[in-house]
């Protein structure tokens, strides 16, 4: 399958769970007092905040204790959400014409400090450990190198303190093996930072193959370093890389799996499902991700089996406190 494809693919999933109602950064007189109890279960502790998929409440940000306590719900709407440092990040419907989203830099009690206007359909949303930094990938059209019609990504890195955008990761040089790559047809998704608000992980796709590049937002540069990597997530420790390996069998277009940065070796993970999700680390032993319309947890060795972390949900992201 061609890279264009299978954006095409993965985007249909994308737009099925964009179909909900339409966004606000306040949902009326509550919104006060759901500030509060945000702000209150954040302030506890380590949390989950997510987006609810319960019928009643869909794409509703929740946050709720990792010991698996009630969820409280904030007043965002949001098609993607990740928070971390006190500080989130959420991808939702703007309120002009359809189909126009925004992103929105929300504080722990849940309001909204700043927005930027965002183009095409919602992929990934991803705010580094600090707070400090924020990236949005977003499916659209009209690359000159695409097929009339179909999909390609741009992804964006956001100053989450002033709420301005740093740049479009196409604009960074990228070098492969020490060469600097030129391909027209290169499309970057699935952000991860590392700590110190510099340095961070994302996927190049060019050529009909994926890498993981590793990159640094105050030199604009990214260096590949392993291929057939989608959407990674870097372990707290910093040592390891959770992913999805594209497999190619219909039942199971992805695996996820996890990569040792300093060995290379890779851990098939026992999630045997097919897999379309950037993951979250748990803890430094535990992998989070959206299946099913539920947050689900998988051992980062490769041994057990999944289990339900949180019905009703996706875009999990942990709150370390």
């Amino acid at each position: 399958m061609t890279r264009v494809r299978a954006f095409v693919a993965v985007t249909v999933v994308c737009v099925l769970t964009a179909g909900g109602a339409i966004a606000s950064a306040v949902l009326g007189a509550d919104s006060g007092e759901a500030s509060g109890r945000v702000a209150d279960v954040l302030s506890g502790g380590p949390a989950l905040v997510y987006r609810s998929l319960d019928k009643a409440t869909r794409d509703r940000v929740a946050v709720a204790p990792l010991d698996g306590g009630a969820a409280t719900l904030s007043a965002l709407r949001c098609e993607r959400v990740h928070f971390s440092a006190g500080t989130g990040l959420c991808v939702a419907r703007g309120g002009g014409f359809a189909g126009a989203f925004r992103a929105q830099v929300f504080g722990p009690d849940g309001r909204v400090r700043h927005e930027l206007e965002l183009a095409g359909i919602p992929s990934r949303a991803r705010v580094s450990r600090e707070g400090r930094l924020g990236a949005v990938t977003m499916f659209v059209t009209g690359h000159s190198y695409a097929a009339a019609g179909s999909f390609s990504t741009e992804t964006t890195l956001i100053d989450l303190a002033s709420g301005t955008a740093l740049g479009n990761l196409e604009e960074f040089t990228v070098s492969r093996n020490g060469r600097v790559v030129t391909a027209e047809d290169m499309n970057f998704w699935g952000v991860t930072f590392a700590p110190g608000g510099d340095r961070f992980y994302a996927t190049l796709a060019t050529g009909g193959e994926t890498y993981l590049v590793h990159g640094s937002v105050r030199d604009r540069t990214m260096r590949t370093l392993y291929k057939n990597v989608e959407c990674p997530s870097l372990s707290p420790d910093g040592t390891r890389i959770a992913y999805k390996k594209r497999v190619r069998t219909r039942d199971t277009p992805w695996r996820l799996t996890v990569l040792d940065l300093a060995t290379m070796r890779e851990t098939p993970l026992a999630e045997m499902r097919g897999f379309d999700d950037q993951a979250e680390w748990l803890d430094d032993d535990r992998v989070l991700y959206g299946m099913d319309g539920e947050v689900r947890v998988v051992p980062a060795d490769g041994s057990g089996a999944p289990q339900k972390f949180r019905s009703a949900g996706d875009s999990p992201a942990v709150a370390r406190g």
